[in-house]
């Protein structure tokens, strides 16, 4: 396994990081089990999940993910071999705080119970899982409109950086970071921190893939000079680039097929760029999935690919990926198919 600083912490994270949503929903707390085993074994540290979790949201699910990890760390004794990073909800999800925005009080309530489900005292790396004002992430940038009162933002973020500051003085979480962010938004966060000697964001958790690449070019600018590093969610874009729901495939059990909300990735010039990646990746002996994976493990501005998995036989794979290294033919592929199709949804 490989490394990289979480910011400008004291944390060494893995590469390659472990997603948890599933577990809870799609898999049982005894494959949950299983999965953590063995990724720790293979040298991941690091673990992510969130209060909102198992996926997809409802009002039963909520939480179950956290309370599997909770009973692992309880069953095995492993907490402190683990870099843990959970995530307060962001507003809209009625059977949580009333949809409420992110606040203080807020986020002591959501702290104060992730870290009974988890059974532990403390959450190494804490992070807003959507802006309050909303952004272009979840199917949103055709329509997003960057208007808001950036008076009354500015005194929200204020207002969570001084609560976190509170939070980790009194060792509940260690360190901070965004999730679903835009470029004004780390910025505001980041220059905040500064000028009033708040917790710094360590890290920005944002969809990031062959067939997702709005985190270029100016989020991961300042990821890679303001260390604020990008952790990855969806790097294989939820399943698509395995090619399994090509031709409005839906395989019984997977991610799609038993999704509640509405998918925007599915569409005819996704399919078509799917064709392309497989292809590709066919002419150089590669598995698509682990070609996809190491072109996220090779970008600088990344400080982790979050990875999940439904099965053993996916997860291993997936781990794999880290012993790959792409040939620049493979990237001068890559880089012909991402202009052929530069901005899918």
């Amino acid at each position: 396994m490989k490394y990289r600083k979480l910011g400008r912490t004291d944390l060494d994270v893995s590469l390659i990081g472990l997603g948890t949503m599933t577990w809870g929903l799609q898999n049982t707390q005894a494959e949950g089990f299983e999965q953590m085993d063995y990724a720790l074994g293979q040298g991941i540290n690091f673990f992510d999940t969130a209060e909102m979790y198992a996926i997809p949201p409802t009002e039963t699910t909520y939480g179950t993910t956290e309370s599997i990890i909770g009973n692992w760390f309880a069953s095995r004794s492993t907490r402190e071999k683990v870099i843990l990073a959970s995530k307060i909800t962001g507003p809209g999800l009625s059977w949580i705080r009333d949809g409420k925005s992110i606040n203080r009080e807020n986020i002591i309530k959501a702290v104060e119970g992730s870290l009974r489900r988890l059974q532990t005292d403390y959450i190494d790396l804490y992070q807003l899982h959507w802006p309050n004002r909303g952004s272009y992430h979840f199917g949103q940038i055709w329509d997003f409109s960057p208007e808001f009162d950036a008076q009354a933002e500015e005194a929200n973020f204020i207002e969570i950086l001084r609560t976190f500051q509170e939070l980790i003085q009194a060792g509940k979480i260690r360190h901070i970071g965004l999730s679903n962010e835009t470029a004004w938004g780390v910025s505001k966060w980041l220059q905040l921190s500064e000028k009033y000697d708040l917790p710094r964001m360590a890290s920005i958790q944002n969809e990031y893939s062959l067939l997702c690449r709005h985190f270029e070019p100016d989020l991961s600018e300042i990821a890679l000079h303001e260390d604020c590093g990008l952790l990855a969610w969806s790097p294989l874009t939820r399943g698509l680039l395995s090619g399994k729901y090509l031709n409005g495939s839906r395989p019984e059990g997977a991610r799609i097929t038993i999704e509640t909300r509405p998918e925007h990735r599915v569409l005819p010039q996704t399919d078509e760029a799917i064709k392309a990646y497989i292809k590709l990746a066919k002419q150089h002996n590669l598995d698509v999935c682990q070609m996809a994976l190491a072109f996220v493990h090779h970008q600088s501005f990344v400080t982790s690919t979050l990875i999940g998995a439904t099965t053993m036989k996916q997860l291993k794979a997936n781990i794999d990926s880290i012993l790959i290294k792409l040939d620049p033919e493979v990237l001068h592929g890559i880089d012909k198919i991402r202009r052929q199709f530069p901005m899918l949804f």
